[in-house]
């Protein structure tokens, strides 16, 4: 267990919570951990929720279906993030989205039920969780908004500039979590729209990858 709580601690769910108290945690929150091989499902949407996921180690990716079968990547994470949260506090009780592996991934499930009822033992833990899990609903409100930023542009060439500047910070090299066909579908365009976009970049100098790492040159 101290493993576990050495890999996750940083994530702003567990913030000012001691390897003590996260024990207690533990029991007290019901958590349990899960591994899943790559491209297996975790959550399949319309399934109920009852719990929240954090990542141990691995990534998942957050997949939206309409009913024609065209899938949208709502968003990638990987080890330390958490999902379901949201959906969680929202009262939701059926996916609305389904999660699948990345790669070979290990889950901590938290029984949010839990966490939101102080127990009987009145757990310190428990009312930081709480604020905690605030905190963290209000970063990734911020994220989302980032991700609608990028939605509403126009063109293949401005979403895909729009999300260069969101993925590589203050860097100009580096590495996007998503193949062409993810980023198609994260960007809601089709894949050869990007291929072609792509090399018109770099044959203008404004770019220079080698598969998912990329370089600004602009």
């Amino acid at each position: 267990m101290e493993k576990i709580f050495n890999v996750i601690k940083h994530n702003i769910l567990l913030s000012g919570i001691d390897y003590g108290e996260f024990e207690k945690m533990y029991r007290c929150i019901e958590a349990k951990t899960q591994f899943y091989n790559k491209g297996g499902y975790i959550i399949l949407s319309g399934e109920l929720l009852d719990y929240i996921g954090l990542i141990i180690s691995g990534s998942v990716k957050i997949i939206k279906e309409d009913i024609d079968g065209n899938i949208t990547i709502l968003t990638e994470l990987s080890s330390t993030e958490l999902f379901g949260e949201a959906f969680a506090c929202a009262g939701i009780k059926n996916s609305p989205v389904t999660v699948q592996a990345s790669e070979d991934s290990e889950i901590l499930y938290l029984n949010y039920k839990k966490i939101k009822t102080v127990c009987s033992s009145a757990c310190r833990f428990h009312s930081r969780l709480i604020e905690n899990m605030l905190t963290l609903i209000a970063k990734k409100n911020l994220m989302l908004n980032q991700k609608i930023e990028i939605l509403s542009k126009r063109t293949t060439r401005e979403k895909l500039l729009a999300f260069f500047d969101m993925q590589r910070g203050t860097e100009k090299k580096f590495t996007i979590p998503y193949n062409r066909e993810e980023l198609a579908q994260f960007l809601c365009v089709n894949r050869s729209g990007i291929s072609n976009e792509l090399c018109k970049m770099r044959d203008e100098g404004l770019i220079k990858f080698h598969k998912n790492v990329f370089e600004i040159l602009y």
